[in-house]
């Protein structure tokens, strides 16, 4: 799955049926994305969809990269927040690709976060029944999780990831060096996701994070290009196991449930997607330790982690009746029980059915 090339590049290759692509990882990625985009088929106009913020760091270099690489490149902005993945926004970005051209021999291109990857990648699902797509990521949290294994979409009112498709894309390109200009709060969220692979599927990786916290809050890049190689390397094979979330790959959804709840009751803005999943990691954790398949000193250790990754583990106020009902709409429910991912002490996963109601009482929420 995985190889080292020259120059400090890392390839891994996630292997699937009939959409597998390569994940590149580098410093100075974004120089190659055009060559790499023509070296994958991609053809015609290369619609960049990006938000202002993104859009002004690195615009341009992308520009350069793919007119270089011989594309006609149309840059397309959309606004920046969880917030605004929505319907509307959604609509907005189709307005835009019919008035630049994009048609079905053309490809978009993915510039950002968490935010814009769901979003363009779900435009590009969409969009005249399906065009390519590459994702750009420039976040952590994208770079080790939502840009990897083709999960798209976007937010209804009542619930996170409602409306979405699995569409995977033509390649990832990961330039480290986008994450110096990321947010301390944005690079912090994206130390969630990978503390939960720590935490469900490799206990040394969860040693690894612990040993070496105070390196990867100073954005040491070695270490960095460690934990990003390594999280696309555990997702990946989980993916290539479970493309469409059948059954395995559910378990990439630890902290999610509950934390999807919290998320969504602070209307998107009061907690950012990875502060929601640490304190949905808490959370589940309380619950593995009910369920008697975790210790409390593993449960402390990995609320531990959180804290010192400065991530939030305390658990906002909430109404009782509004929690009950959202975690009841989430997408992972079926006929009143939802498939719930516990944690076996640091490193193993269980998975458990419940009612919203006894996840309630299980994590304590209503002691």
């Amino acid at each position: 799955m995985l190889f080292e090339g020259v120059c400090g590049v890392s390839v891994l290759s996630v292997n699937l049926a009939e959409n597998g692509y390569d994940i590149v990882i580098e410093h100075g990625a974004l120089v190659s994305l055009g060559n790499r985009c023509r070296e994958v088929g991609l053809k015609g106009v290369a619609a960049v969809i990006s938000n202002p913020t993104v859009s002004a760091l690195y615009g341009a270099e992308v520009k350069k990269s793919l007119v270089t690489a011989g594309f006609s490149v149309v840059l397309i902005d959309i606004p920046d927040g969880e917030e605004f993945k929505n319907s509307t926004t959604l609509n907005r970005l189709y307005d835009d690709l019919l008035a630049a051209g994009v048609d079905r021999g053309s490809f978009i291109v993915a510039l950002g976060g968490g935010v814009v990857g769901d979003v363009a990648g779900y435009a590009a699902a969409t969009w005249m029944r399906g065009i390519p797509f590459v994702q750009v990521p420039t976040t952590l949290l994208a770079q080790v999780d939502s840009s990897v294994g083709g999960k798209t979409g976007i937010d209804h009112p009542k619930g996170k990831n409602l409306i979405g498709a699995f569409y995977q894309p033509r390649l990832v390109l990961i330039d480290i060096n986008t994450l110096t200009t990321l947010d301390r709060r944005q690079f912090r969220a994206g130390l969630a996701e990978v503390i939960k692979y720590g935490v469900v599927i490799d206990r040394p990786f969860f040693e690894f994070v612990e040993s070496n916290c105070a390196a990867i809050l100073e954005m040491k890049p070695d270490v960095l290009i460690d934990i990003i190689l390594r999280s696309c390397h555990i997702k990946a094979q989980v993916v290539e196991m479970d493309e469409k979330e059948a059954g395995l790959r559910a378990i990439l959804n630890y902290g999610h449930t509950l934390g999807h709840a919290f998320e969504t009751l602070s209307g998107y803005q009061c907690l950012v997607h990875g502060e929601a999943v640490a304190i949905g990691m808490v959370l589940a954790s309380r619950i593995s330790v009910a369920k008697g398949i975790c210790s409390r000193d593993d449960a402390a250790r990995i609320c531990a982690l959180i804290s010192r990754c400065g991530l939030p583990v305390d658990i906002p106020p909430y109404d009782r009746q509004q929690l009950l009902n959202t975690v009841a709409a989430d997408k992972k429910s079926k006929s009143g029980s939802i498939t719930f991912i516990c944690n076996k002490g640091i490193g193993m996963y269980a998975m458990s059915q419940h009612t919203s109601e006894e996840l309630l009482r299980l994590s304590g929420l209503e002691a």
